[in-house]
């Protein structure tokens, strides 16, 4: 029997049962970790699931039990795996259960914002609407995504789901690969900057990496359409937020849509928070991929990772 230690159960959701972890040993629930708190939470457990605690180096090093490490989520930045490797410690992750989430929360944002939603509730909700002369108001103007151009940086899998719904609305997709690996018969392939000048919808779903930080600058917001939407589902780092904050107060494109920032929660001095034009921006607490069925799959896959490390067997590992 393990003892295992769940660093940042508040990250998953109360809403989501954890017990089937009972049946591996002794859990130790925490609902945050800070740096202080870690080295005494890991000193003798066998398993550690994590979310986004760091796990370096200094902090491996004195886990003298620690034989797994299970990361509640795809991304493995938050771990040091050589160092791991090095101390024979398996490490395990899980991919591909939040796709459908974050294609459903990237439209959401864009006709959240792109159909001036919160515009159009407050009209009614303050009472504008009910000394209306006439039964609509039409003075915020919206668009049909039907042949427009969707352009897509990222075509993994969520980059893929988004095509296929942006398609089903009648737009035409066209992509960049950050990698060059990822191609598409579908779809065309175009460079960074064609894509930016001919997109009417550019969103995000890359990784994180020393060729997509700082991907997207003033210098590439001006190539733009200025009726163009942004839209960031994958990293914060990608989108160099001062020039996106420039760009929405100089009219530079209709809008940005963020659920991810360079630092979570966000910072109080952002100038993303001080923009004039605060109808051009939206941006959620990256919550696009934690709808409810995604988090049961996501602890279903922990679950299945610990049990095949248990049957020494190999899955979902980090290499």
């Amino acid at each position: 029997m393990y003892k295992i230690a769940i660093l940042d159960a508040k990250t998953l959701g109360e809403d989501i049962d954890l017990s089937c972890f009972n049946k591996f040993g002794e859990v130790k629930l925490y609902e945050t970790t800070s740096r202080e708190e870690i080295f005494e939470r890991t000193k003798d457990v066998d398993v550690v699931l994590t979310n986004k605690v760091i796990l370096d180096k200094e902090v491996i090093s004195k886990a003298k039990n620690l034989k797994l490490i299970c990361i509640t989520a795809t991304g493995i930045n938050n771990v040091d795996t050589e160092y791991a490797k090095e101390r024979n410690i398996a490490v395990t992750n899980v991919a591909g259960y939040s796709t459908k989430s974050v294609v459903q929360h990237t439209f959401a944002m864009l006709f959240y914002l792109a159909h001036s939603l919160k515009y159009y509730d407050e009209y009614v909700k303050n009472g504008e609407y009910s000394n209306s002369p006439i039964f609509t108001n039409i003075s915020r103007v919206y668009y049909e995504l039907e042949n427009k151009t969707w352009g897509i940086i990222g075509l993994g899998e969520i980059g893929r789901g988004v095509a296929k719904v942006a398609e089903s609305f009648g737009a035409k997709v066209v992509y960049y690969s950050t990698s060059g690996r990822n191609t598409s018969s579908s779809y065309e392939r175009k460079d960074l900057d064609e894509l930016l000048s001919i997109s009417d919808v550019v969103s995000i779903h890359c990784p994180l990496n020393s060729k997509t930080e700082n991907l997207i600058t003033l210098e590439k917001i001006k190539m733009m359409k200025k009726s163009a939407f942004l839209i960031n589902a994958a990293r914060g780092k990608i989108i160099n937020e001062k020039d996106l904050s420039v760009a929405l107060d100089e009219d530079l494109i209709m809008g940005a849509c963020l659920d991810v920032l360079e630092k979570e929660p966000i910072d109080k001095e952002n100038p993303l928070l001080r923009i004039k034009n605060k109808d051009k921006l939206l941006i959620t607490p990256h919550i696009a991929w934690a709808s409810f069925e995604a988090r049961v799959k996501l602890i279903n896959e922990v679950n299945l990772n610990i049990e095949a490390f248990v049957k020494g067997e190999k899955r979902n590992r980090v290499e």
